[in-house]
């Protein structure tokens, strides 16, 4: 295949990997920082000789991968890199969005109380159609859903849950200041979200999701259980400990 003068040749294999290759190395390398404007699609095409096709998957999955963010109308832009929260501690989401200098929201999208199913009844050490408190919310940084947050209250530990007012300070930061806690389980799984948490988080339904799981439980007794979900996109989660095993928890 001939290329015309000033094009780049690149392999005929697998051109769309080549294209994310090429754009992956100058983000790592920082020749492209977070908000750098990357080149069109039809810059793309001109300089590698490939097909507007051809541009659109790479582009696509990087996407997909996290690394760029596509305006509509505007361009694609390097991603900042992604957040992230410790698995040792009970991390203040708002917290960790505010330190980055960007702007925290939250939506409460329900408060009530319910029957515990045999898996948050076994969760929380309660009988089975047991009355239980169960909130969902949701939090963003900079406008952008980054966790969707579905929380499970032993009502025998935390019997003024429900009386809160959430609109000014979320579940997690009221429990956190006014419920001791001495024991913490955190599970994290890779999972692909349902119709509706895609709704909510802003993406697509075969894009991935973290999901982490939180239990706590204060004198053996079972407070809440937690699960956290996250575009895999747009959060990772990780830990930093002393080689002796024995962190310290906020």
């Amino acid at each position: 295949m001939k290329h015309p003068p000033g094009r780049v040749a690149m392999p005929a294999l697998a051109l769309y990997a080549q294209i994310k290759e090429h754009i992956t190395r100058r983000i790592q390398s920082g020749e492209w920082p977070a908000g750098h404007r990357l080149p069109s699609e039809h810059e793309l095409v001109a300089q590698f000789g490939i097909s507007r096709m051809t541009a659109n998957r790479a582009l696509r999955e990087l996407v997909d991968e996290g690394r760029i963010v596509r305006v509509a109308g505007v361009g694609s832009f390097v991603a900042e890199d992604r957040p992230q929260s410790t698995l040792l501690q009970i991390a203040n989401i708002a917290s960790e969005i505010r330190a980055r200098g960007h702007d925290y929201g939250f939506k409460l999208i329900v408060a009530e109380r319910q029957p515990a199913s045999p898996d948050v009844a076994a969760w929380l050490d309660l009988r089975p159609g047991e009355s239980v408190f169960h909130s969902t919310c949701l939090h963003l940084e900079n406008g952008l859903p980054v966790q969707l947050e579905e929380r499970w209250v032993n009502p025998r530990v935390v019997p003024d849950y429900l009386a809160q007012d959430f609109s000014r300070l979320a579940p997690s930061e009221y429990l956190v200041r006014h419920v001791p806690f001495d024991q913490i389980e955190h599970v994290v799984d890779a999972v692909l979200p349902s119709a509706d948490q895609a709704r909510r988080l802003d993406m697509r339904e075969e894009q991935p999701c973290l999901l982490l799981t939180r239990r706590t439980w204060t004198r053996g007794t079972p407070v809440t259980v937690v699960r956290c979900l996250h575009p895999a996109s747009r959060y990772r989660l990780g830990s930093r400990f002393k080689a002796d095993g024995n962190p310290t928890f906020n």
